[in-house]
Protein backbone atom coordinates (compact mmCIF):
# COMPACT_ATOMS: atom_id res chain seq x y z
CA UNK A 1 0.00 0.00 0.00
CA UNK A 2 1.23 3.09 -0.88
CA UNK A 3 1.67 5.17 2.67
CA UNK A 4 1.40 9.16 2.45
CA UNK A 5 2.83 10.58 4.82
CA UNK A 6 1.30 12.20 8.18
CA UNK A 7 1.15 16.05 7.00
CA UNK A 8 1.70 17.45 3.46
CA UNK A 9 2.25 20.42 2.46
CA UNK A 10 -0.99 21.75 0.41
CA UNK A 11 -0.21 22.07 -3.31
CA UNK A 12 0.26 25.56 -4.80
CA UNK A 13 -2.21 26.75 -7.10
CA UNK A 14 -0.37 27.49 -10.13
CA UNK A 15 2.09 24.16 -10.54
CA UNK A 16 2.08 20.83 -12.27
CA UNK A 17 3.60 18.24 -9.60
CA UNK A 18 4.83 14.56 -11.07
CA UNK A 19 6.16 12.24 -8.07
CA UNK A 20 7.98 9.26 -8.35
CA UNK A 21 6.51 6.85 -5.69
CA UNK A 22 7.27 2.79 -5.08
CA UNK A 23 6.64 0.37 -2.03
CA UNK A 24 9.61 -2.20 -1.42
CA UNK A 25 10.17 -4.98 -2.91
CA UNK A 26 8.14 -8.28 -2.86
CA UNK A 27 5.06 -5.83 -2.70
CA UNK A 28 2.56 -4.56 -4.82
CA UNK A 29 1.36 -0.88 -4.97
CA UNK A 30 -2.07 -0.09 -4.32
CA UNK A 31 -3.54 3.03 -3.94
CA UNK A 32 -6.92 5.11 -2.53
CA UNK A 33 -7.26 8.15 -4.67
CA UNK A 34 -9.60 9.31 -2.39
CA UNK A 35 -6.92 9.31 0.48
CA UNK A 36 -4.85 10.46 -1.59
CA UNK A 37 -6.56 13.80 -2.79
CA UNK A 38 -7.17 14.51 0.99
CA UNK A 39 -3.57 13.91 1.87
CA UNK A 40 -3.41 16.95 -0.66
CA UNK A 41 -6.02 19.11 0.16
CA UNK A 42 -7.55 18.80 -2.63
CA UNK A 43 -11.58 18.50 -3.51
CA UNK A 44 -11.09 17.86 -7.05
CA UNK A 45 -9.66 13.79 -7.61
CA UNK A 46 -9.65 14.96 -11.39
CA UNK A 47 -6.43 17.13 -10.54
CA UNK A 48 -4.50 13.68 -9.88
CA UNK A 49 -3.49 11.06 -12.58
CA UNK A 50 -2.42 7.63 -11.07
CA UNK A 51 -0.44 5.72 -13.87
CA UNK A 52 1.49 2.55 -12.22
CA UNK A 53 3.49 -0.07 -14.05
CA UNK A 54 1.43 -3.25 -12.32
CA UNK A 55 3.83 -3.96 -9.52
CA UNK A 56 5.75 -1.37 -7.58
CA UNK A 57 5.88 1.67 -8.91
CA UNK A 58 3.40 4.87 -9.97
CA UNK A 59 3.66 8.42 -11.23
CA UNK A 60 1.74 10.65 -9.73
CA UNK A 61 0.74 13.92 -11.60
CA UNK A 62 -1.12 16.90 -9.67
CA UNK A 63 -2.03 19.89 -12.21
CA UNK A 64 -3.68 23.28 -11.09
CA UNK A 65 -7.55 22.59 -12.26
CA UNK A 66 -8.82 20.00 -14.12
CA UNK A 67 -6.60 19.37 -17.48
CA UNK A 68 -9.39 17.72 -19.19
CA UNK A 69 -12.33 19.68 -17.86
CA UNK A 70 -12.75 21.76 -21.32
CA UNK A 71 -11.88 19.74 -24.95
CA UNK A 72 -11.69 21.75 -28.40
CA UNK A 73 -13.54 20.19 -31.04
CA UNK A 74 -10.91 18.25 -34.14
CA UNK A 75 -9.48 19.28 -36.57
CA UNK A 76 -9.40 18.11 -40.43
CA UNK A 77 -5.76 16.88 -39.71
CA UNK A 78 -6.84 15.09 -36.38
CA UNK A 79 -9.14 12.89 -38.66
CA UNK A 80 -7.04 11.77 -41.34
CA UNK A 81 -5.06 8.08 -40.43
CA UNK A 82 -1.46 8.60 -40.25
CA UNK A 83 1.01 6.43 -41.34
CA UNK A 84 0.25 3.62 -38.96
CA UNK A 85 -3.65 3.84 -39.72
CA UNK A 86 -3.99 5.75 -36.70
CA UNK A 87 -6.67 9.24 -35.47
CA UNK A 88 -6.12 11.42 -33.20
CA UNK A 89 -9.35 11.12 -31.01
CA UNK A 90 -8.60 13.45 -28.33
CA UNK A 91 -6.10 14.20 -25.41
CA UNK A 92 -4.75 12.57 -22.94
CA UNK A 93 -4.68 14.31 -19.38
CA UNK A 94 -0.58 15.12 -20.05
CA UNK A 95 -1.87 16.82 -23.22
CA UNK A 96 -0.56 14.34 -25.32
CA UNK A 97 -2.82 13.28 -28.55
CA UNK A 98 -4.76 10.45 -27.98
CA UNK A 99 -5.17 7.61 -30.85
CA UNK A 100 -7.69 5.09 -32.15
CA UNK A 101 -6.31 2.67 -34.75
CA UNK A 102 -8.84 2.46 -37.82
CA UNK A 103 -6.41 -0.11 -39.95
CA UNK A 104 -3.01 -1.66 -39.69
CA UNK A 105 -0.91 -1.37 -42.50
CA UNK A 106 1.80 -2.98 -40.70
CA UNK A 107 -0.33 -6.26 -40.61
CA UNK A 108 -2.67 -5.39 -43.37
CA UNK A 109 -5.40 -6.17 -40.94
CA UNK A 110 -8.51 -4.50 -40.57
CA UNK A 111 -9.74 -3.46 -37.13
CA UNK A 112 -11.92 -5.47 -34.29
CA UNK A 113 -13.15 -2.62 -32.18
CA UNK A 114 -15.48 -2.44 -28.69
CA UNK A 115 -16.74 0.94 -27.14
CA UNK A 116 -18.28 0.56 -23.65
CA UNK A 117 -20.07 3.38 -21.69
CA UNK A 118 -23.13 3.62 -19.95
CA UNK A 119 -26.11 6.09 -20.45
CA UNK A 120 -24.75 10.19 -20.87
CA UNK A 121 -20.98 8.86 -21.38
CA UNK A 122 -20.86 10.29 -24.66
CA UNK A 123 -21.03 7.09 -26.84
CA UNK A 124 -23.32 8.13 -29.34
CA UNK A 125 -20.97 11.41 -30.01
CA UNK A 126 -17.96 9.06 -30.07
CA UNK A 127 -19.09 6.63 -32.59
CA UNK A 128 -20.18 9.64 -34.85
CA UNK A 129 -16.73 10.84 -34.60
CA UNK A 130 -15.47 7.54 -35.92
CA UNK A 131 -17.82 7.27 -38.95
CA UNK A 132 -17.27 10.50 -39.98
CA UNK A 133 -13.38 9.93 -39.84
CA UNK A 134 -14.25 6.85 -42.02
CA UNK A 135 -15.95 8.67 -44.64
CA UNK A 136 -13.20 11.14 -44.67
CA UNK A 137 -10.39 8.45 -45.08
CA UNK A 138 -12.94 6.91 -47.89
CA UNK A 139 -13.73 3.36 -45.66
CA UNK A 140 -17.08 2.29 -46.29
CA UNK A 141 -19.21 2.64 -43.30
CA UNK A 142 -22.44 -0.18 -42.83
CA UNK A 143 -23.76 1.09 -39.22
CA UNK A 144 -26.16 -0.77 -37.02
CA UNK A 145 -28.32 1.83 -35.42
CA UNK A 146 -30.57 -0.46 -32.87
CA UNK A 147 -31.98 2.85 -31.55
CA UNK A 148 -33.91 2.85 -34.64
CA UNK A 149 -31.70 5.71 -35.91
CA UNK A 150 -31.93 8.18 -32.80
CA UNK A 151 -28.26 7.10 -31.59
CA UNK A 152 -26.37 8.48 -34.51
CA UNK A 153 -29.37 10.65 -36.62
CA UNK A 154 -26.62 12.47 -38.78
CA UNK A 155 -25.03 9.41 -40.04
CA UNK A 156 -27.95 9.61 -42.79
CA UNK A 157 -27.01 9.84 -45.89
CA UNK A 158 -23.22 9.69 -44.55
CA UNK A 159 -23.01 5.85 -44.68
CA UNK A 160 -23.11 2.98 -46.99
CA UNK A 161 -25.56 1.34 -45.29
CA UNK A 162 -27.37 2.19 -42.38
CA UNK A 163 -29.95 -0.62 -40.53
CA UNK A 164 -32.31 0.65 -37.96
CA UNK A 165 -33.82 -2.79 -36.80
CA UNK A 166 -32.92 -6.06 -35.65
CA UNK A 167 -33.81 -7.89 -38.56
CA UNK A 168 -31.96 -5.29 -41.06
CA UNK A 169 -29.02 -5.54 -38.53
CA UNK A 170 -29.36 -9.50 -39.26
CA UNK A 171 -29.45 -9.22 -42.99
CA UNK A 172 -26.31 -6.53 -42.92
CA UNK A 173 -24.66 -8.93 -40.60
CA UNK A 174 -25.12 -11.73 -43.20
CA UNK A 175 -24.00 -9.59 -46.21
CA UNK A 176 -21.08 -8.80 -44.35
CA UNK A 177 -20.17 -12.29 -43.48
CA UNK A 178 -20.76 -13.01 -47.43
CA UNK A 179 -17.99 -9.86 -48.72
CA UNK A 180 -15.60 -11.99 -45.84
CA UNK A 181 -15.89 -15.15 -48.02
CA UNK A 182 -16.43 -13.46 -51.42
CA UNK A 183 -12.93 -11.43 -50.79
CA UNK A 184 -11.05 -14.68 -49.40
CA UNK A 185 -11.49 -16.76 -52.41
CA UNK A 186 -10.36 -13.44 -54.48
CA UNK A 187 -7.26 -12.84 -52.35
CA UNK A 188 -6.54 -16.89 -51.94
CA UNK A 189 -6.57 -16.53 -55.90
CA UNK A 190 -4.01 -14.01 -56.00
CA UNK A 191 -1.75 -15.12 -53.50
CA UNK A 192 -2.55 -12.50 -50.91
CA UNK A 193 -2.82 -12.87 -47.19
CA UNK A 194 -3.53 -9.69 -46.22
CA UNK A 195 -5.70 -6.66 -47.22
CA UNK A 196 -4.46 -3.76 -48.83
CA UNK A 197 -6.63 -0.17 -48.68
CA UNK A 198 -7.73 0.50 -52.05
CA UNK A 199 -5.78 -2.49 -53.66
CA UNK A 200 -8.37 -2.57 -55.62
CA UNK A 201 -11.12 -2.82 -52.31
CA UNK A 202 -12.00 -0.32 -50.07
CA UNK A 203 -11.96 -1.17 -46.48
CA UNK A 204 -15.18 -2.46 -45.00
CA UNK A 205 -16.08 -1.11 -41.25
CA UNK A 206 -19.03 -2.82 -39.92
CA UNK A 207 -20.51 -1.66 -36.53
CA UNK A 208 -23.35 -2.55 -34.40
CA UNK A 209 -24.54 0.21 -31.68
CA UNK A 210 -26.72 -0.77 -28.79
CA UNK A 211 -25.33 -3.78 -29.19
CA UNK A 212 -26.61 -4.92 -26.02
CA UNK A 213 -30.25 -4.86 -27.97
CA UNK A 214 -29.27 -7.76 -30.85
CA UNK A 215 -26.75 -9.62 -28.32
CA UNK A 216 -28.87 -9.85 -24.99
CA UNK A 217 -30.54 -12.86 -23.70
CA UNK A 218 -34.21 -12.62 -25.31
CA UNK A 219 -32.93 -10.74 -28.43
CA UNK A 220 -34.93 -12.48 -31.10
CA UNK A 221 -31.91 -12.89 -33.24
CA UNK A 222 -29.16 -13.49 -30.84
CA UNK A 223 -27.47 -16.37 -31.81
CA UNK A 224 -27.53 -15.70 -35.57
CA UNK A 225 -25.83 -12.00 -34.74
CA UNK A 226 -23.43 -13.94 -32.32
CA UNK A 227 -22.52 -15.97 -34.71
CA UNK A 228 -21.78 -13.90 -37.51
CA UNK A 229 -20.14 -10.89 -35.27
CA UNK A 230 -17.70 -13.71 -34.35
CA UNK A 231 -16.65 -15.12 -37.60
CA UNK A 232 -16.45 -11.83 -38.94
CA UNK A 233 -13.98 -11.01 -36.29
CA UNK A 234 -12.17 -14.51 -36.85
CA UNK A 235 -12.04 -14.00 -40.82
CA UNK A 236 -12.60 -10.43 -41.40
CA UNK A 237 -9.32 -8.89 -40.69
CA UNK A 238 -7.31 -10.20 -43.55
CA UNK A 239 -9.80 -9.59 -46.05
CA UNK A 240 -10.37 -5.95 -44.99
CA UNK A 241 -13.28 -6.27 -43.38
CA UNK A 242 -13.54 -4.60 -39.69
CA UNK A 243 -16.02 -4.93 -37.19
CA UNK A 244 -17.02 -3.05 -34.16
CA UNK A 245 -19.81 -3.41 -30.62
CA UNK A 246 -20.91 -0.03 -29.05
CA UNK A 247 -22.67 -1.02 -26.49
CA UNK A 248 -23.65 -0.49 -22.82
CA UNK A 249 -20.95 -1.24 -20.43
CA UNK A 250 -23.24 -4.10 -18.43
CA UNK A 251 -21.93 -7.80 -17.89
CA UNK A 252 -20.52 -9.84 -21.08
CA UNK A 253 -22.79 -12.17 -20.86
CA UNK A 254 -25.31 -9.00 -22.20
CA UNK A 255 -22.92 -9.64 -25.34
CA UNK A 256 -23.96 -12.89 -26.75
CA UNK A 257 -21.63 -14.56 -23.73
CA UNK A 258 -18.07 -13.37 -22.91
CA UNK A 259 -16.31 -16.06 -25.26
CA UNK A 260 -18.19 -14.70 -28.28
CA UNK A 261 -15.86 -11.45 -27.39
CA UNK A 262 -12.55 -12.40 -25.67
CA UNK A 263 -10.65 -12.66 -28.39
CA UNK A 264 -11.69 -9.00 -29.58
CA UNK A 265 -11.47 -7.74 -26.41
CA UNK A 266 -7.57 -8.50 -26.49
CA UNK A 267 -6.74 -7.63 -29.44
CA UNK A 268 -9.06 -5.26 -30.58
CA UNK A 269 -9.54 -1.60 -29.94
CA UNK A 270 -11.16 -0.73 -26.66
CA UNK A 271 -12.66 2.37 -25.66
CA UNK A 272 -14.09 2.21 -22.09
CA UNK A 273 -16.26 5.51 -21.42
CA UNK A 274 -18.17 5.60 -17.82
CA UNK A 275 -18.22 2.02 -16.78
CA UNK A 276 -19.92 -0.41 -14.29
CA UNK A 277 -18.13 -1.97 -11.73
CA UNK A 278 -19.26 -5.54 -12.99
CA UNK A 279 -17.58 -4.65 -16.88
CA UNK A 280 -14.80 -3.50 -14.85
CA UNK A 281 -14.66 -6.79 -12.82
CA UNK A 282 -15.17 -8.93 -15.83
CA UNK A 283 -11.96 -6.83 -18.10
CA UNK A 284 -9.46 -7.82 -15.33
CA UNK A 285 -11.00 -11.33 -15.55
CA UNK A 286 -10.80 -11.78 -19.46
CA UNK A 287 -7.00 -10.77 -19.22
CA UNK A 288 -7.07 -7.62 -21.07
CA UNK A 289 -5.99 -5.47 -17.54
CA UNK A 290 -3.73 -7.02 -15.15
CA UNK A 291 -4.70 -8.06 -11.89
CA UNK A 292 -4.71 -5.15 -9.83
CA UNK A 293 -4.69 -3.09 -12.23
CA UNK A 294 -6.95 0.30 -11.01
CA UNK A 295 -8.55 2.78 -13.08
CA UNK A 296 -9.96 6.57 -11.72
CA UNK A 297 -13.64 6.31 -11.76
CA UNK A 298 -14.58 8.66 -14.50
CA UNK A 299 -17.78 10.69 -12.06
CA UNK A 300 -20.65 12.06 -13.82
CA UNK A 301 -19.63 15.66 -13.18
CA UNK A 302 -16.92 17.67 -12.78
CA UNK A 303 -17.92 19.55 -10.41
CA UNK A 304 -16.83 18.39 -6.60
CA UNK A 305 -19.24 17.54 -4.55
CA UNK A 306 -19.29 20.21 -1.16
CA UNK A 307 -21.20 19.31 2.12
CA UNK A 308 -23.67 22.15 3.21
CA UNK A 309 -26.69 22.49 5.52
CA UNK A 310 -29.38 20.93 4.38
CA UNK A 311 -31.59 23.53 5.69
CA UNK A 312 -29.74 26.27 3.56
CA UNK A 313 -31.49 28.12 0.64
CA UNK A 314 -31.35 26.41 -2.59
CA UNK A 315 -30.21 22.96 -0.61
CA UNK A 316 -33.01 21.21 -2.64
CA UNK A 317 -32.04 22.29 -6.22
CA UNK A 318 -30.24 19.48 -8.54
CA UNK A 319 -27.47 21.31 -9.87
CA UNK A 320 -25.74 17.95 -10.70
CA UNK A 321 -24.10 18.46 -14.34
CA UNK A 322 -23.32 15.04 -16.33
CA UNK A 323 -20.49 16.61 -17.80
CA UNK A 324 -18.01 14.28 -18.39
CA UNK A 325 -19.19 12.94 -22.10
CA UNK A 326 -16.12 11.71 -24.04
CA UNK A 327 -13.97 10.92 -20.50
CA UNK A 328 -12.56 7.42 -21.19
CA UNK A 329 -9.56 4.46 -21.26
CA UNK A 330 -7.97 3.32 -24.68
CA UNK A 331 -7.70 0.22 -22.77
CA UNK A 332 -5.23 -1.07 -26.24
CA UNK A 333 -3.57 1.89 -26.47
CA UNK A 334 -0.14 2.54 -25.14
CA UNK A 335 -1.54 4.10 -21.62
CA UNK A 336 -4.86 2.18 -20.91
CA UNK A 337 -4.85 3.08 -17.44
CA UNK A 338 -4.21 6.96 -18.45
CA UNK A 339 -7.72 8.84 -18.57
CA UNK A 340 -8.04 11.02 -21.92
CA UNK A 341 -11.21 12.91 -23.09
CA UNK A 342 -12.39 12.91 -26.66
CA UNK A 343 -12.55 16.11 -28.99
CA UNK A 344 -16.08 18.36 -28.28
CA UNK A 345 -17.95 16.61 -30.90
CA UNK A 346 -21.13 18.99 -32.01
CA UNK A 347 -23.17 21.35 -30.67
CA UNK A 348 -22.91 21.94 -26.85
CA UNK A 349 -26.47 21.96 -26.32
CA UNK A 350 -29.10 20.00 -27.41
CA UNK A 351 -30.76 20.94 -31.34
CA UNK A 352 -34.26 20.66 -32.07
CA UNK A 353 -33.27 18.81 -35.69
CA UNK A 354 -29.98 17.66 -36.99
CA UNK A 355 -26.79 18.84 -35.46
CA UNK A 356 -25.30 20.95 -37.96
CA UNK A 357 -21.61 20.93 -36.26
CA UNK A 358 -21.57 17.15 -36.51
CA UNK A 359 -23.11 17.07 -40.03
CA UNK A 360 -20.00 19.47 -41.49
CA UNK A 361 -17.76 16.54 -39.43
CA UNK A 362 -18.36 14.53 -42.11
CA UNK A 363 -17.73 16.65 -44.85
CA UNK A 364 -18.50 17.10 -48.26
CA UNK A 365 -19.36 14.40 -50.94
CA UNK A 366 -20.82 11.35 -50.74
CA UNK A 367 -19.44 7.79 -48.71
CA UNK A 368 -17.64 5.74 -50.07
CA UNK A 369 -19.24 2.58 -51.52
CA UNK A 370 -18.60 -0.97 -51.39
CA UNK A 371 -17.00 -2.36 -54.56
CA UNK A 372 -18.91 -3.75 -57.59
CA UNK A 373 -16.73 -7.26 -57.57
CA UNK A 374 -18.77 -7.79 -54.30
CA UNK A 375 -22.29 -6.76 -55.04
CA UNK A 376 -23.41 -10.28 -55.85
CA UNK A 377 -21.65 -11.74 -52.70
CA UNK A 378 -23.65 -8.68 -51.09
CA UNK A 379 -27.18 -9.86 -52.23
CA UNK A 380 -30.43 -8.58 -52.71
CA UNK A 381 -30.01 -6.41 -49.12
CA UNK A 382 -27.45 -4.47 -50.20
CA UNK A 383 -29.27 -3.42 -53.48
CA UNK A 384 -32.32 -3.02 -51.36
CA UNK A 385 -30.82 -0.73 -48.18
CA UNK A 386 -32.14 2.50 -49.63
CA UNK A 387 -35.13 1.43 -50.63
CA UNK A 388 -37.55 1.57 -47.47
CA UNK A 389 -40.45 -0.88 -49.25
CA UNK A 390 -38.39 -3.57 -50.50
CA UNK A 391 -36.61 -3.77 -46.88
CA UNK A 392 -39.85 -4.22 -45.49
CA UNK A 393 -40.46 -6.95 -47.45
CA UNK A 394 -37.08 -8.86 -47.45
CA UNK A 395 -37.09 -7.52 -43.17
CA UNK A 396 -40.53 -9.64 -43.01
CA UNK A 397 -39.09 -12.64 -44.60
CA UNK A 398 -36.36 -12.82 -41.66
CA UNK A 399 -38.97 -12.66 -39.34
CA UNK A 400 -40.84 -15.12 -40.76
CA UNK A 401 -38.22 -17.29 -40.92
CA UNK A 402 -37.28 -16.89 -37.45
CA UNK A 403 -40.49 -17.62 -36.17
CA UNK A 404 -40.76 -21.22 -38.19
CA UNK A 405 -37.38 -21.76 -36.82
CA UNK A 406 -38.39 -21.30 -33.69
CA UNK A 407 -41.23 -23.63 -33.98
CA UNK A 408 -39.46 -26.56 -35.68
CA UNK A 409 -37.06 -26.66 -32.31
CA UNK A 410 -39.72 -26.82 -30.17
CA UNK A 411 -41.52 -29.43 -32.16
CA UNK A 412 -37.98 -31.14 -32.04
CA UNK A 413 -37.84 -30.60 -28.05
CA UNK A 414 -40.95 -31.55 -27.69
CA UNK A 415 -42.27 -28.10 -26.62
CA UNK A 416 -40.03 -28.10 -23.51
CA UNK A 417 -37.71 -25.37 -25.48
CA UNK A 418 -34.30 -25.58 -27.04
CA UNK A 419 -31.90 -23.87 -24.69
CA UNK A 420 -28.77 -25.21 -24.39
CA UNK A 421 -27.41 -26.46 -20.78
CA UNK A 422 -24.93 -23.48 -20.15
CA UNK A 423 -27.85 -20.83 -20.91
CA UNK A 424 -30.01 -22.66 -18.60
CA UNK A 425 -27.44 -22.53 -15.93
CA UNK A 426 -26.80 -19.20 -16.67
CA UNK A 427 -29.89 -18.05 -16.48
CA UNK A 428 -30.45 -20.00 -12.65
CA UNK A 429 -27.53 -18.17 -11.31
CA UNK A 430 -28.34 -14.72 -12.71
CA UNK A 431 -31.52 -14.94 -10.81
CA UNK A 432 -30.87 -16.13 -7.84
CA UNK A 433 -29.97 -13.78 -4.95
CA UNK A 434 -27.40 -15.88 -3.18
CA UNK A 435 -24.00 -18.48 -4.45
CA UNK A 436 -25.73 -21.83 -5.51
CA UNK A 437 -24.69 -25.38 -5.31
CA UNK A 438 -24.93 -27.98 -8.17
CA UNK A 439 -27.78 -29.35 -6.20
CA UNK A 440 -29.79 -26.20 -6.04
CA UNK A 441 -28.96 -24.98 -10.14
CA UNK A 442 -29.91 -28.48 -10.83
CA UNK A 443 -33.19 -27.83 -9.05
CA UNK A 444 -34.03 -25.08 -10.68
CA UNK A 445 -32.70 -26.34 -13.80
CA UNK A 446 -35.56 -28.65 -13.63
CA UNK A 447 -37.83 -26.47 -13.15
CA UNK A 448 -37.46 -24.58 -15.99
CA UNK A 449 -39.32 -26.74 -18.65
CA UNK A 450 -36.63 -27.89 -20.21
CA UNK A 451 -34.83 -31.25 -20.78
CA UNK A 452 -33.87 -33.26 -17.90
CA UNK A 453 -30.45 -33.61 -16.99
CA UNK A 454 -28.03 -35.09 -13.70
CA UNK A 455 -26.03 -33.25 -11.59
CA UNK A 456 -23.29 -34.43 -12.89
CA UNK A 457 -23.71 -32.38 -16.11
CA UNK A 458 -24.18 -29.96 -13.89
CA UNK A 459 -21.34 -29.77 -12.08
CA UNK A 460 -19.23 -30.04 -15.63
CA UNK A 461 -20.93 -27.19 -16.69
CA UNK A 462 -20.41 -25.23 -14.05
CA UNK A 463 -16.62 -25.63 -13.84
CA UNK A 464 -16.52 -24.77 -17.65
CA UNK A 465 -18.54 -21.46 -17.00
CA UNK A 466 -16.39 -20.79 -14.28
CA UNK A 467 -13.14 -21.25 -16.65
CA UNK A 468 -14.77 -18.78 -19.10
CA UNK A 469 -15.28 -16.25 -16.63
CA UNK A 470 -18.95 -16.72 -17.00
CA UNK A 471 -19.56 -17.77 -13.55
CA UNK A 472 -17.14 -17.45 -10.20
CA UNK A 473 -16.69 -19.87 -7.60
CA UNK A 474 -17.85 -17.95 -4.62
CA UNK A 475 -16.48 -21.04 -2.23
CA UNK A 476 -16.40 -24.62 -1.81
CA UNK A 477 -18.94 -26.44 -3.94
CA UNK A 478 -20.44 -22.37 -4.37
CA UNK A 479 -21.33 -20.86 -7.79
CA UNK A 480 -22.77 -17.12 -8.67
CA UNK A 481 -23.08 -15.65 -11.97
CA UNK A 482 -19.96 -13.02 -12.83
CA UNK A 483 -21.54 -9.72 -12.56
Amino acid sequence: MMKMPAAVPAVPDDMVIELMVEVPPAQVLQYNLAALASAFEIDDPGRIAVETDGSRRALVTIYPTNPLAVMPPPSDEDMLMDAYGRIVVGRYHNGRPARRRLFDPRTGSAVRALTFGTTGAGKSRTVQYILACEKRNQIVSWYADLKGGQSAPEARGQVDWLATSQEETILMLRSAFAVAQARQVRYAALGRNAFIIGSPDPLLSVRVDEANRALEKGAPYRDEATYLIKELGRTGRSVGVGMELDAQAGHLEELGGSDTLRSMLKEGEVTLLRWSSSMMRQLVADGLLPAGTQLTPIPKTLTPKKLRSQFAAGADEDDDACDTQGTAYLLSGPSPASMMRHWRIGSILPMPGLDPEILALYGPGKPALLEETSHDAAGGQYAARGDADAMTVLCQAVREEATKQAAQAAAKSGGRGAQRLPDRIRTALADAEDALTADEVLALVLADGGPAVKVGSIRNALGELADQGDAVRAGRGLYEIAR
